[in-house]
């Protein structure tokens, strides 16, 4: 490959990490192309680009766009997200019905460096539209609260000014 096609490819990388508060480092062996390509549409749909480049190439971009890198060995796959935990809840579900593949290397979330588990662990929080959903919940409850009492107190002011209703 050309240095100017490389050149290229670090440069697209970086571009797609703009705005990106994760990214994640997998291993793909033993995935074959027809499971590829269903994880890659799976990311897709949820807006998250997944890239497979040279090691040495996506630690260039990863150190160019302001990040640290860590080292990598083997076949990779880089994840760039804008919401960390889909991405998470993505690759863990598929690697749960794919033989624990792909396996995740590591990776950076928000700056900091972090390993396989913790990315299972932000796989299992809430995605941010369902915090939002449980959110107004809670909102939507209290209230519901406020307007019952409200209406008691109501009820309960009317009946003490109504002289008849004491009668």
């Amino acid at each position: 490959m050309k240095r100017s096609d490389k050149e290229q490819l670090v440069a697209e990388l970086k571009d797609k990490m703009e705005g990106a508060t994760a990214l994640y480092y997998t291993d793909f062996t033993g995935l074959n192309v027809k499971r590829m390509t269903e994880l890659r549409r799976q990311f897709r749909k949820a807006g998250v680009e997944y890239v497979v480049i040279k090691n040495s190439l996506a630690l260039k971009a990863v150190n160019e766009s302001g990040r640290v890198g860590v080292r990598l060995k083997g076949p990779t796959g880089v994840v760039v997200a804008k919401d960390a935990v889909v991405a998470a809840k993505i690759l863990t579900d598929f690697a749960k019905v794919n033989d624990s593949r792909p396996e995740v290397k590591g990776g950076i979330y928000e700056g900091a460096a972090v390993d396989a588990a913790l990315v299972k662990k932000l796989a299992s929080l809430p995605t941010r539209d369902e915090a939002l959903g449980q959110l107004l919940g809670c909102f939507n409850s209290v209230l519901s609260m406020f307007a019952l009492t409200l209406e008691a107190r109501v009820a309960q002011l009317e009946a003490g000014s109504n002289p008849q209703a004491s009668a």
